[in-house]
C-alpha cells in the first residue's frame, strides 16, 4: 500500500484474510464503509444515563442512515442497565438482529452508540453482516458533503484518526511480510536483508496512517492560521455567527438576512463549509454574518477537533445567534448539545443570543413555553416566513450599539479612513469644518468608541 492509498483509502479500504470462514460475508462487505443505497437495520442501546430523546430513540439514527443514503427497513431497541463487553447489546438480543437483518435482506446494521473494535468483530462474525457505529456513520456523511479542499482535509483526518485505533480490531490482515528466513516461502519472498522476524502488516499501515495524520494536521495549522489572521482583520465590523443543531434552519435564516444564496436541504448536515456575508441592518448599519456546520449529540469529537479553524468564525464572533428548532419535541435535548459543543470550543460565555425558529409550525406550545422559561431572552422566529426578523435586527443593533456614549471627535481632514469608520460606525449629529480639521458630535456605542481610539489615533476624542 503506497502513502497516497494510504491517505485516501485507509479508512475505506480494508484487506481480509479469506481463510477464515466466519462472518466471511460481513468483512468482505466492510470494504467499503459507505451505506449509500444499502438497506441497513437501526439498533439502539438504552442505558440509565443516556438521556433518550423522546419517544423515539431512533429517530436521530434514522435521519442520519437516510442522510448517508441508507434504506431503512428495520429498528431494535433494547434497554438494559450496563452494556455487554462482547456485544454491547445482550446477547440473546444478537440472535434476534441476526435474525431480523437476514429476514429484511438488509446489508448494514448501524447501531446509534459508539462501539470499540472488538465489539464490531464480535457483531459481524455473530450476524453476517457490516456493522457501523454512530461516529462511522457521521463521518461518511461529512465525507459525502465535503466540497472545498479544506472540509475535505478535515474529514479524512477526523476519519483517520478514528480508524487508526481500530485497525487491530477491524482487520485481519495480520500476516507477517517476511518470515522466519532459510528455505521457508517468506524467506525466499524477502530475499537477503529481510529474512527474519519481519513486520506486520498492520504495523506499516498504523505507521503510514501516522504519517498522513501528520502531513494533514500541518496542513491544517495553516489553514487555521490564515484563518485566524482573516478573522481579525475584521476587527473593526460587528461579527455575527449562527450556531446550533443540524437542520435548525441556519442557512434559511443566512438566506433571509442577506439574501446569500447558501444551500438549503431538509437534511442533516447539509452545510458543512463557513461562509460570511454582509449583512445590511438598516440606518447606515452592517454586520458580517457566518453560518457554521450544524451540531449533534454525540458529535465525534475528532471533527470538533479537525473542524476548529471551520468553527474560527463562531470562535471569535461579537456575538452568536443559536438556531433552535422549536418544532422539534427534543428541542431542549438539542440546546444541551449545541451548548456542550461550543463549551468544547471555549466559546460559551460568549454574548449568545437564542432565537426560536420555525415557530410558524411548531405545535407543542408547552415546548415553546418550557425554553422561554429556560431562556428569557430568546425570540421568536422563521426564518422561511420572515416572522420575528424586524425583532431580530433591533436586538442585533442594540447589542452592537453597547452602552451609547455622546463624543465630540476632532479629526484631521487627511484621515479619510477615521472618517470613514465614524461614518460607517456613529451616529453623526452634527459637523462643523475648519481648515484642516473636522470637529464632530456623534453618538457611537462603547465597542465601536473603544476601536475609534485604538487603531485611528488621530483622531481626539472628547466624551460629552
Amino acid at each position: 500500500m503506497s502513502r497516497q492509498e494510504c491517505g485516501n483509502r485507509v479508512h475505506r479500504r480494508v484487506v481480509f484474510d479469506p481463510r477464515r470462514g466466519t462472518g466471511r460475508l460481513a468483512r468482505e462487505r466492510r470494504t467499503e464503509l459507505s451505506v449509500r443505497s444499502e438497506r441497513a437495520v437501526l439498533v439502539g442501546v438504552v442505558l440509565p444515563d443516556s438521556g433518550v430523546y423522546g419517544n423515539d430513540p431512533l429517530n436521530e439514527l434514522r435521519s442520519l442512515a437516510q442522510t448517508a443514503g441508507a434504506v431503512v427497513v428495520d429498528q431494535i431497541i433494547q434497554r438494559r442497565d450496563r452494556i455487554d463487553p462482547a456485544f454491547y447489546v445482550g446477547r440473546g438480543k444478537v440472535e434476534e438482529i441476526r435474525q431480523r437483518a437476514e429476514a429484511r435482506d438488509a446489508d448494514v446494521i448501524i447501531f446509534d452508540n459508539d462501539l470499540s473494535p472488538a465489539q464490531i468483530r464480535e457483531l459481524e462474525e455473530a450476524t453476517d453482516r457490516k456493522i457501523i457505529d454512530r461516529s462511522e456513520l457521521i463521518l461518511d456523511i461529512f465525507a459525502t458533503r465535503a466540497r472545498t479542499h479544506e472540509a475535505r482535509l478535515q474529514v479524512e483526518l477526523a476519519q483517520l484518526e478514528y480508524t487508526a485505533p481500530r485497525l487491530r480490531g477491524m482487520w485481519t490482515h495480520l500476516e507477517r511480510i517476511a518470515g522466519a528466513g532459510g528455505a521457508t516461502g517468506a524467506g525466499t519472498v524477502g530475499g537477503i536483508g529481510t529474512r527474519g522476524p519481519g513486520e506486520r502488516q498492520i504495523e506499516i499501515d498504523r505507521r503510514l496512517v501516522n504519517r498522513r495524520v501528520t502531513a494533514l494536521k500541518r496542513e491544517l495549522a495553516r489553514i487555521d492560521r490564515r484563518k485566524v489572521r482573516t478573522v481579525r482583520s475584521r476587527d473593526d465590523q460587528f461579527t455575527v455567527s449562527l450556531v446550533g443543531y443540524t437542520n435548525a434552519g441556519k442557512s434559511t435564516l443566512m438566506n433571509a438576512m442577506t439574501g446569500a444564496g447558501v444551500l438549503v436541504e431538509d437534511k442533516l448536515f447539509a452545510t458543512l463549509d463557513t461562509r460570511t456575508c454582509r449583512w445590511n441592518l438598516g440606518d447606515g448599519q452592517t454586520a458580517l454574518l457566518s453560518d457554521t456546520v450544524g451540531f449533534v449529540r454525540d458529535l465525534p469529537h475528532h471533527l470538533v477537533a479537525s473542524f476548529r479553524a471551520t468553527l474560527e468564525e463562531a470562535i471569535h464572533a461579537d456575538l452568536l445567534l443559536h438556531v433552535i428548532d422549536a418544532a422539534s419535541p427534543v428541542a431542549e435535548k438539542q440546546v444541551d448539545a449545541v451548548i456542550a459543543v461550543l463549551t468544547d470550543l471555549g466559546c460559551a460565555e460568549h454574548r449568545i443570543l437564542p432565537l426560536l425558529n420555525k415557530i410558524d409550525v411548531a405545535e407543542d406550545a408547552a415546548v415553546i413555553q418550557m425554553l422561554e422559561r429556560r431562556m428569557p431572552t430568546a425570540i421568536r422566529i422563521s426564518a422561511k416566513t420572515g416572522r420575528g426578523l424586524d425583532l431580530l435586527v433591533e436586538r442585533v443593533k442594540e447589542v452592537m450599539r453597547g452602552s451609547i456614549h455622546r463624543a465630540r471627535v476632532l479629526v484631521p481632514l487627511a484621515d479619510g479612513k477615521a472618517m470613514a469608520f465614524l461614518r460607517h460606525h456613529a451616529e453623526i449629529l452634527d459637523s462643523r469644518y475648519m481648515d484642516h480639521t473636522v470637529e464632530l458630535d456623534v453618538r457611537l456605542g462603547a465597542r465601536d468608541l473603544s476601536i475609534l481610539r485604538e487603531k485611528h489615533s488621530s483622531a481626539q476624542v472628547t466624551l460629552a
